[in-house]
């Protein structure tokens, strides 16, 4: 890739960021990777430097989106914003409203100040209306286009993110922010459960059976970071098949029978629909349990 673009990527240790990771190094990304400990894998021939940082440190935050971690400095052709307490229940709730709402608005307003024009950060599945249990959806596929339903304090906070997105865009029009929708990430190691879910569909339905592979994920980021449209939007990022050998239809008529199926669905076609990816990215997902189980 001519000029080997810089890139921030923060949560760079994660369980999707140190996919990401390695995808904009093998497609000529230079990357400061910024979390709390060492991303593993990297190695001295990897054009990434790792900082250590606290996210919800404003002075630091800016600081390193600024280019002042190495004298050479910036500047930085995109910002990845993965960094957070990364699901409901993992912290209190307080904890996770302080860490992830004050981790993103310093990112954003660091991107801000730093002249940085391409801000691509995770938002969430959850903000569609996660988990079914309480509430069924209200359609099926689902896709951006109702209102966000947020039912933890986590998926507040990425329903409050993606508000945030619409306000920095308007303060800086030339300002390009992509929130991704991630689904629940899974790595290959992870597929091996993935035939037990056959046993009680009712196990899975809290995400309508869905998920994204990593490296379908990172493809996504990578996608989101080349693109140009002025404005903040907003795209579920899944893959394309549900976790589940039964039909997608079948699985609806089974354990949401009142819900509105809006179209004819592929055998396993996945019901958090990706036509909004595929359509403003070029995303396309190229992975599935189903080849290594």
């Amino acid at each position: 890739m001519p000029d080997e673009p810089r890139v921030v990527l923060t949560g760079a240790a994660g369980k999707l960021g140190r996919i990401v990771l390695r995808d904009l190094l093998d497609h000529g990304y230079r990357v400061l990777a910024l979390d709390q400990v060492a991303p593993p894998g990297l190695t001295e021939g990897d054009a990434a430097q790792f900082v250590r940082i606290d996210l919800t440190d404003h002075g630091a935050v800016t600081e390193a989106v600024a280019g002042r971690t190495e004298e050479r400095g910036g500047p930085f052709a995109g910002v990845v914003h993965l960094g957070a307490i990364p699901a409901p229940g993992l912290a209190p709730n307080g904890v996770t409203f302080r860490n992830n709402a004050t981790a993103t608005w310093n990112v954003f307003d660091a991107a801000r100040a730093a002249g940085v024009r391409n801000v691509v950060w995770a938002s969430s599945e959850t903000v569609l209306g996660l988990p079914f249990e309480a509430a069924p959806p209200p359609y099926a596929p689902l896709d951006e286009e109702y209102p966000v339903r947020p039912e933890s304090t986590y998926s507040l906070v990425k329903s409050l993110e993606e508000e945030m997105a619409r306000h920095f865009c308007r303060w800086e029009p030339s300002l390009t922010m992509t929130g991704l929708r991630f689904s629940n990430v899974m790595h290959v190691e992870d597929y091996a459960r993935f035939p037990s879910f056959d046993r009680d569909p009712a196990l899975r339905k809290w995400n309508l059976w869905g998920y994204v592979d990593a490296r379908d994920g990172a493809q996504a980021v990578r996608l989101a970071l080349q693109r140009r449209e002025p404005g903040a939007e907003v795209c579920i990022v899944a893959n394309a098949d549900t976790v589940m050998s039964r039909s997608s239809a079948e699985l609806m008529a089974e354990v949401f029978p009142g819900v509105e199926v809006r179209r004819e669905l592929g055998e396993h076609e996945t019901l958090l629909s990706i036509d909004k990816a595929r359509r403003l990215l070029g995303y396309e997902p190229r992975h599935s349990w189903r080849d290594h189980v």
